[in-house]
């Protein structure tokens, strides 16, 4: 049975990597992004289907998943991918940028595990990728809100193993390390990364995470480079 993966923030970074490799292995993929025509464009060069959203608007989530499943099928996969960051210290975080970093991370998440749960119980199988991050697991300084919003997703993935595990859903945390990708330049942060994790190192280890059958699951892996 070929597969149907959904991976949201697919339209750059690990996302459309990911995309393209699934793609190439023989997946029926559908990106979802924010950004309509970075979407459409990502989607036409790498030959998939996408469906435009703003995965911080619950609202939007079952709609989103429901135009995705009209593509191309029940989704059998969903990769969690979409997440912005953010590092400063506290007293210089304004209030929306606080909101808007636990939308996206926390939230989006959230929302579309909530969105596919159900269809994936009832068929009895599925798989969910959160893509959180080693800030998932460690702290620094100057990054409290990301590391409140990736903290919540490495509680919230243990728990949904617990929760979905009878009804034949793998769950699985990845925690990668920097990677030298769009997240941080978006945040405005260039701090150099050269030795940072390869993205295509992520991509790979996403990509096997997804060929895994049906019954098997990797409840946490983390990658991270020992040159960063």
């Amino acid at each position: 049975m070929t597969k149907h993966v959904l991976i949201t923030g697919g339209s750059d970074g690990i996302g459309k990597l990911t995309a393209k490799k699934l793609i190439n292995a023989g997946y029926i993929v559908t990106i979802l992004s924010h950004d309509a025509d970075k979407t459409k464009e990502t989607a036409k060069a790498i030959g998939c289907q996408f469906v435009v959203a703003d995965v911080a608007e619950g609202e939007m989530a079952a709609s989103a998943i429901q135009e995705a499943e009209a593509q191309n099928g029940p989704i059998d996969i969903l990769i969690n991918n979409a997440g912005i960051w953010l590092s400063r210290p506290i007293d210089e975080v304004a209030p929306d940028e606080m909101k808007r970093v636990i939308e996206v991370n926390t939230l989006g998440t959230m929302y579309y595990t909530q969105a596919v749960s159900a269809g994936m119980k009832q068929r009895g199988h599925g798989r969910i990728i959160n893509v959180n991050s080693q800030a998932g697991l460690y702290a620094h300084a100057k990054r409290s809100v990301y590391h409140a919003s990736k903290w919540a997703i490495t509680g919230f993935t243990k728990a949904l193993q617990e929760e979905l595990r009878e009804f034949g859903v793998a769950v699985t945390g990845f925690y990668p390390g920097a990677m030298d990708t769009q997240l941080f330049a978006k945040a405005h942060d260039m701090k150099d990364r050269s030795g940072a994790l390869d993205p295509h190192a992520a991509a790979d280890t996403l990509l096997y995470l997804c060929n895994l059958p049906d019954g098997i699951e990797v409840p946490e892996f983390g990658l991270k480079s020992l040159t960063y």
